[in-house]
């Protein structure tokens, strides 16, 4: 039984199909060398560049509503309307004072001037000159209340149609007619502005060294903006990315979290963008050199080091230790490691084990890759 086992295996050794047999295929390729510009990943929310909530200046009952919930609104556009009818009552009764004060007035003021042309003769006491002179400025006095009063009851009247302070997109209404409103307590609704829009996220004290010295090469403060590109995307990646600016960073750093606030300027201009939605920015984070990329499947994780294999002219597997860094035009940044000459495997990998020998196959990787 065993010399015909043997017999088989060298009859099978020498058979054509395990004589083709040789070193496994995997795919190979020289990394990607180009000028990049890293960026740095934040997270972060948008924020409205206005926000206000809306109250009544007047007390009074609601009489009607005149928008509806949700829908954008532009400065002056009325809102709100307040019974009226009190309030023009009272512009009526301010009016009708300052119709008994001009009276008074234009009276106090003939008995001055008559008296005024009586003391030249002597026909007439200087105190009585004095007490119409009194009474003719206590008169003007009223006259001028009495037209303070209008205009107070006109401004009730005018506040009693609550108008947009703002243009923007308007929340729901809080109360429905009907109901009393209490001048400054009652909230009606509230209004934000869309377009721009705010996105505001954290950066650690490393980050912020980092971004002063660049904004200082710029000669633009970082608390002013320090000239940052940036750019944000949202949960589902498929609604592309949205271009801003930094525009404002704080004057200093939070003793509690040890990080700087900066926020970003996003035209928004379709309204697609919410305040208080979710979202990730990449913010540019150095200034351009020569980058060496490669595929992520080329990236092996062994521990808490990473590995990629590389292949020599006959085929042999020698693993590299690299550093990584962010994700660029597709490909993954290699920061140490690899200086873009070595020939490495992106694909059949698991069959490139360290020491062994492949069969290579060379690909050239285009200078972006196909997400």
């Amino acid at each position: 039984m065993r010399v015909a086992a043997l017999a088989f295996l060298l009859a099978l050794v020498a058979s054509p199909t395990f004589a083709q047999q040789g070193p496994p295929p995997v795919t190979v390729a020289k990394p990607v060398v180009k000028t990049i510009v890293e960026d740095d990943e934040f997270t972060g929310r948008f924020e409205a560049v206005e926000d206000v909530t809306v109250r009544s200046r007047v007390t009074g009952y609601l009489e009607s509503v005149m928008f509806t919930d949700g829908q954008l609104v532009q400065k002056g556009d009325p809102l709100f309307a307040i019974d009226q009818r009190q309030f023009r009552l009272a512009l009526e009764q301010a009016e009708a004072q300052v119709r008994v004060a001009q009276a008074s007035h234009d009276f106090a003021k003939e008995q001055l001037d008559r008296a005024e042309a009586l003391i030249a003769t002597g026909n007439i006491a200087q105190a009585t000159v004095d007490q119409r002179r009194e009474a003719f400025l206590g008169a003007a006095g009223a006259l001028e209340q009495a037209r303070s009063a209008v205009q107070s009851a006109q401004i009730d009247l005018e506040y009693s149609e609550i108008r947009a302070p703002m243009s923007g997109r308007i929340d729901r209404r809080r109360i429905d007619p009907g109901n009393l409103v209490t001048a400054n307590e009652t909230v009606l609704t509230s209004i934000v502005a869309t377009d721009p829009i705010y996105f505001s996220f954290d950066i650690d004290e490393r980050y912020f060294l980092a971004y002063s010295s660049d904004a200082r090469a710029r000669g633009v403060p970082l608390n002013e903006g320090g000239g940052l590109e940036a750019y944000v995307t949202l949960l589902d990646e498929t609604m592309g990315t949205f271009s801003g600016q930094v525009d404002f960073g704080e004057n200093r750093i939070s003793a509690e979290s040890g990080t700087l606030r900066l926020r970003l300027v996003v035209p928004n201009p379709d309204g697609l963008l919410t305040p208080g939605l979710f979202g990730r920015v990449n913010v540019t984070g150095s200034l351009p050199y020569q980058g060496v990329l490669i595929p992520d499947s080329a990236l092996v994780s062994d521990q808490n080091r990473r590995l990629v294999m590389t292949v020599d002219g006959e085929g042999k597997v020698t693993p590299r230790e690299v550093r990584p860094g962010p994700r660029i035009d597709g490909y993954r940044v290699i920061r140490a490691g690899l200086d873009g000459s070595e020939t490495i495997v992106i694909e059949g990998i698991a069959r490139a084990r360290p020491g062994a020998t492949v069969t290579p196959e060379l690909v050239e990787l285009p200078p972006a890759a196909e997400n």
